[in-house]
C-alpha cells in the first residue's frame, strides 16, 4: 500500500515537472490518465520545482491592535494589547496580498514579512467577514513582486496533490504536503455560504491565510480552518477555494468597500433519502425549493416550490450552503445556468441573479419612545439586512440594534442588541411601529443566536 501510494505521488510529480512518458500536462491540468513510474528514478521526484515558483509569494503576517477593555471590580475602562500571526499570499505585483480576515479583524498595526525577509507595512483594502477573506497594500513597493496566479477553474479532484505553504506557530514560511480529501464542503460551521476544499496536507495556527497550491504551483485556496481536539493538525483541514478569493480581490482591486453577494431569491432543503425515493431519484441530491422570493431572480426564472436544484452552472448542488456560494461567486446582473427536476423531467433555467432587496444599513432604526420596549432601537428586517447580519434572507420580523443600558427594555424584559422580534402575543410582527407602547404582559416570541424564546414585559 504505501509503495503503490509514493508511486502515484511520484507520477504526479512528474507530470508536473514534465518528465512523465505517459501523462501530459495540457493547458496546466493533469490528464486524466494518471500513471505509476515504472522505475526507481520515478519514486525519487520533488516537490522542489512547485515550491520554488509558489514560495516567494508566501508572506509572513505580524499584526497588533489595542482592546478595550473594563476593570471587573471598579469599572473603570483601560486598553489591553492584542496580537496576531499569520499568513498571506501575493496576488499582484504591485503588493495586493489576500489573508484571512480573522487574522487582522481588530488589528491596527501590519507587518508583512515576504520570503526573502524584507518587510513592508500593510493597509486593510477590504476585509470580509463572510467569506473570512481580506486584501491587503502593502506600502512602499517600488518593484515587481512575486505572485501567485488563481486558479479558479475548479477542475481539482479529490486525490489530487496540493501543497500548503504558511507560517505555522510564528516559525517562519514552512511547506506541508498533502491531497485533497474532499471538495465543496459546506456542513462545516464554518460559514453559511462557504463551500471549501478539505485537505489533509497539515495546517497548523499560524497557517491561516497562507496558500493552498497545486502541483502547476497556482493558488487554488486560501488555509482557513482545522477541525482538532488539540488545535494542532489532525488532518482535516479547509481552505476557501479559488472562486471566492478571486471574488473579494476583484471587488478590492476595483474600489469596492464591501462584496456585494447576489442572490437567486429560492430557499430549500437538501434532499433526503426519503424525498429522493417519493420524486424517484436514484440517489439523494439536489436541493427541494421551500419559497420563492416574490419577484426576486428564482420567481422571474420561473422556478416554482418544489423544484429540485441540482445544479448551478453545472456544478452539482446538495444543500443551501452550496447553492449560496455558487451563486455568491457570481457579479450581480450574471447569468446563471439553474438545472432543475419537476414532476420527474430535467430541464434547464436561467437566472439574472442580483443584490439582495433593501437597505443592509442599521441608520434607518427607530427608537422606541414608550411603553415595554421604550429605549429599544429596532429596524424592520430585509433580506440584505438580515444577510449583512449573517441571518436568513428569508427572515421576517423586526432586530433591535441598540438597547440603553438603564431603559425599560433592558431591565424589564431582557431585550438584548441583535434580538429578532418575531411576534406580539402570537401575532407577527415585520415594523417598529407594532412594538409602540406595548402593555405589561405582553408576551414577545424573540430569535437570540439562533435559540427562540419568550420574553414578557413585567
Amino acid at each position: 500500500m504505501k509503495t503503490t501510494t509514493l508511486a502515484i505521488a511520484a507520477a504526479l510529480l512528474l507530470a508536473a515537472c514534465g518528465q512523465s512518458n505517459d501523462t501530459k500536462a495540457q493547458d496546466g491540468v493533469f490528464a486524466e490518465n494518471r500513471v505509476v513510474p515504472g522505475d526507481a528514478a520515478g519514486m525519487k521526484a520533488s516537490f522542489a520545482p512547485v515550491v520554488r515558483e509558489a514560495a516567494p509569494a508566501v508572506v509572513n503576517i505580524a499584526a497588533r491592535g489595542v482592546q478595550v477593555v473594563r476593570d471587573p471590580f471598579f469599572g473603570i475602562p483601560g486598553q489591553r494589547q492584542t496580537g496576531s500571526v499569520g499568513s498571506g499570499v501575493i496576488v499582484r505585483p504591485d503588493g495586493v496580498v489576500v489573508t484571512n480576515y480573522h487574522v487582522i479583524n481588530g488589528m491596527q498595526q501590519i507587518k508583512v514579512v515576504l520570503n526573502d525577509r524584507r518587510e513592508f507595512d500593510a493597509r486593510i483594502v477590504l476585509a470580509d467577514e463572510r467569506s473570512d477573506i481580506a486584501v491587503l497594500q502593502l506600502e512602499g513597493v517600488r518593484e515587481r513582486l512575486p505572485t501567485l496566479n488563481i486558479d479558479d477553474r475548479e477542475e481539482q479532484q479529490v486525490g489530487d496533490l496540493v501543497l500548503a505553504i504558511g507560517n505555522p506557530f510564528g516559525v517562519g514560511q514552512t511547506v506541508t504536503n498533502g491531497i485533497i480529501s474532499a471538495l465543496n464542503r459546506t456542513d462545516t460551521g464554518i460559514s453559511d455560504s462557504g463551500s471549501f476544499i478539505q485537505t489533509d496536507a497539515a495546517i497548523n495556527p499560524g497557517n491561516s491565510g497562507g496558500a493552498l497550491v497545486d502541483m502547476d504551483g497556482d493558488l487554488i485556496g486560501i488555509n482557513t480552518a482545522i477541525f482538532s481536539r488539540s488545535g494542532s493538525s489532525s488532518g482535516v483541514g479547509f481552505a476557501v477555494p479559488a472562486a471566492a478569493v478571486r471574488r473579494v480581490v476583484d471587488s478590492a482591486v476595483g474600489g469596492a468597500t464591501a462584496v456585494v453577494r447576489p442572490w437567486l431569491g429560492v430557499k430549500g432543503e437538501a434532499v433526503s433519502s426519503d424525498v429522493a425515493r417519493s420524486l424517484g431519484l436514484d440517489r439523494p441530491q439536489g436541493l427541494v425549493v421551500t419559497e420563492v422570493w416574490p419577484g426576486g431572480p428564482g420567481a422571474r426564472a420561473g422556478l416554482s416550490e418544489g423544484d429540485v436544484i441540482t445544479a448551478i452552472d453545472g456544478a452539482e448542488i446538495n444543500d443551501q450552503g452550496g447553492l449560496n456560494f455558487r451563486v455568491g461567486t457570481r457579479e450581480p446582473n450574471d447569468t446563471v445556468r439553474v438545472s432543475v427536476l419537476r414532476d420527474g423531467q430535467a430541464r434547464t433555467l436561467e437566472a439574472r441573479v442580483q443584490s439582495l432587496p433593501g437597505n443592509a444599513e442599521l441608520d434607518n432604526a427607530v427608537l422606541i419612545q414608550s411603553g415595554g420596549l421604550s429605549g429599544a432601537q429596532v429596524l424592520g428586517l430585509n433580506p440584505a439586512l438580515a444577510d449583512s447580519l449573517g441571518g436568513d434572507p428569508f427572515a421576517s420580523g423586526v432586530i433591535v440594534g441598540r438597547v440603553a443600558g438603564n431603559s425599560y427594555a433592558s431591565r424589564g424584559v431582557g431585550i438584548r442588541a441583535g434580538d429578532i422580534i418575531m411576534a406580539v402575543n402570537d401575532r407577527p410582527v415585520s415594523s417598529p411601529q407594532q412594538l409602540a407602547n406595548l402593555p405589561r404582559g405582553s408576551q414577545l416570541l424573540v430569535e437570540r443566536r439562533g435559540q427562540r424564546g419568550v420574553l414578557v414585559v413585567r
